[in-house]
């Protein structure tokens, strides 16, 4: 995302639509889309209506004026999605819990027959999500939980923009926007990577279309925001990196305990250096450091977004920048079976143009 904080902001309804799991986590996952659900309202009538706060009228008008947009421009969706509001009281949708074990960085894996498998949970309360969390660290585990504002069921029922959306910047706002329609067009099971990367490319190459006809009061220039992004998932993947190369040394678990905190301390320093050599000491992505303590977990939803953009973006050079050309390519690249789709990803990164 254009956001600092990195989270994935795409719960797909696999937890409605069966699979392993407890029935309390059902219960949960079906009352809280219910809750969300009944709590829609239509935009076009909060817009009509007089005693709508300005600053909320505003707001929605951007989106519903974005949102038809991207249909006729981006060839997104034409349905019910995203033209309603819901105020959730409450400032996230859904929290959710990743999982690592001590000395793993590959994900606790729950797998559902829709959407296939996923490296977390979602949970409607923050209160379960802890203790879900808290569960998943007595047997050991490395855990973190996550604040999602957003999320996309992939087009089973017609999602609303949310409250907890209107945190973020207009540009973030409508690159959401397009990410999540963008799931609705073209999803894949058992490939997050894919369907992040996919999705990511089409809500900034999206924005970008967008903010050239349609200039924004807070302007955002992408490129730069793209170059800290990636300079920032660069260092966290090295760091995964350096843990998974640690975790397979014969080394005692007491030995490596100090080692797996020896590696963090690096990260903390080489953050530092970055902020102050290539950010003019701004901490744009401070609140990483300070939200939770450091582990494997914090690192699992690094990569997904950014690592196979250049992919994307060699597709949608190749369709000439025309929007239906560059779906119907990446319906062809999804259609095929996973060590060819990742190998053709692959091939399509190699030939990015370098910046």
């Amino acid at each position: 995302m254009l956001h600092s904080q990195r989270v994935i902001p795409t719960l797909f309804l696999a937890l409605l639509l069966g699979g392993c799991g407890t029935l309390d986590y059902y219960a949960q996952a079906v009352s809280g889309e219910i809750a969300v659900l009944r709590a829609r309202q239509p935009i076009g009538e909060l817009l009509a209506d007089p005693t709508t706060p300005p600053e909320l009228k505003a707001r929605l008008a951007l989106i519903r004026d974005a949102r038809d947009w991207a249909v006729t421009a981006l060839d997104l969706p034409d349905n019910g999605s995203y033209r309603s509001y819901a105020d959730i009281q409450r400032p996230y949708v859904v929290w959710n819990v990743f999982a690592t074990g001590e000395f793993s960085t590959e994900p606790v894996q729950h797998c559902f027959p829709v959407a296939g498998c996923v490296g977390y949970q979602g949970w409607y309360s923050e209160a379960a999500a802890r203790a879900s969390a808290a569960a998943l660290a007595k047997q050991g585990d490395d855990v973190y939980v996550g604040g999602v504002p957003a999320y996309s069921t992939l087009g089973w029922f017609d999602d609303p923009v949310l409250s907890t959306m209107l945190r973020w910047d207009d540009a973030s706002l409508i690159a959401t926007l397009f990410h999540e329609l963008a799931h609705q067009k073209l999803y894949v099971k058992h490939d997050t990577r894919f369907n992040e990367s996919f999705a990511e490319f089409v809500g900034e190459q999206g924005l970008r279309e967008y903010q050239a006809q349609h200039p924004l009061p807070q302007a955002v220039d992408l490129d730069a925001r793209r170059a800290r992004s990636e300079q920032f998932t660069t260092l966290l993947l090295s760091v995964r990196a350096r843990l998974a190369a640690l975790y397979r040394q014969p080394l005692t678990a007491d030995a490596m305990r100090a080692r797996k905190l020896a590696v963090f301390d690096e990260l903390r320093t080489e953050y530092a250096q970055l902020r102050a050599q290539d950010w003019g000491g701004k901490g744009w992505y401070d609140g990483f450091f300070e939200a939770a303590p450091l582990n494997n977990a914090r690192l699992l939803p690094f990569g997904l977004y950014d690592d196979d953009l250049p992919a994307f973006a060699t597709l949608f050079a190749d369709a000439g920048g025309d929007w239906r050309r560059f779906f119907d390519a990446a319906a062809r690249l999804a259609a095929l079976p996973a060590a060819r789709r990742a190998e053709q990803v692959q091939k399509l990164k190699l030939a990015a143009p370098k910046t």
